[in-house]
């Protein structure tokens, strides 16, 4: 045991010691910074604005800050943006990121989704006007025939053209309901004067 102690304060042990702590603290000093350089510690890349530009446009500067994209989704069509433009990043422009990172982006629709025309004919036109609402109709305009149905919903128009329920229309279209005015038509006038 004593030879054990003297050996611990002996000139070679501490030698040895000395260089184990010289290796050691060399070996952590290259480890990080070893790991400071792959990591890119420190380096950052500014997220460029990517906001209503085209999907080429945004591919080269998301390319020129050597950073990679992902489109999430295609929003709702959103009119004060150019078609197949971006809407919507994360993380948002200006951020600092590392080298590599993943944008994540939404881009603008060709134009609105379509909805289907419900079921309004023979409803009344305030309650058509709601039913229309509610999936992202507007009724531009009333036009009145004479049926005897007041405010009653007799066709549907679109652009001029007769459209049915079931039909498909790009939402926030504008339609026109033909409904009735309450009098009876001539020819059905006619047709029962006769009898």
């Amino acid at each position: 045991m004593k030879n054990f102690f003297n050996f611990l304060k002996s000139r070679t042990f501490l030698i040895q010691l000395g260089l184990a702590l010289l290796a050691v603290i060399i070996l952590v000093f290259l480890a990080l910074n070893w790991l400071k350089g792959a990591t890119n510690h420190g380096e950052f890349v500014t997220v460029p604005n990517l906001s209503k530009l085209s999907v080429m446009e945004m591919r080269k500067a998301i390319e020129d800050a050597e950073l990679r994209y992902e489109v999430i989704d295609s929003a709702n069509y959103d009119p004060s943006y150019p078609r197949f433009s971006i809407i919507d990043q994360t993380p948002s422009a200006g951020n600092k990121v590392k080298e590599n990172r993943k944008i994540y982006i939404t881009v603008n629709p060709s134009g609105y989704k379509k909805v289907t025309v419900p079921k309004i004919i023979q409803v009344t036109e305030r309650n058509a006007s709601s039913m229309l609402k509610a999936v992202g109709l507007d009724v531009q305009r009333i036009t009145y025939i004479d049926q005897i149905g007041k405010d009653m919903v007799y066709y549907i128009k679109y652009k001029g053209k007769y459209v049915k329920p079931g039909d498909k229309l790009p939402k926030t279209s504008k339609i026109e309901l033909i409904c009735g005015n309450g009098t009876i038509p001539n020819s059905a006038r006619i047709k029962a004067d006769s009898e």
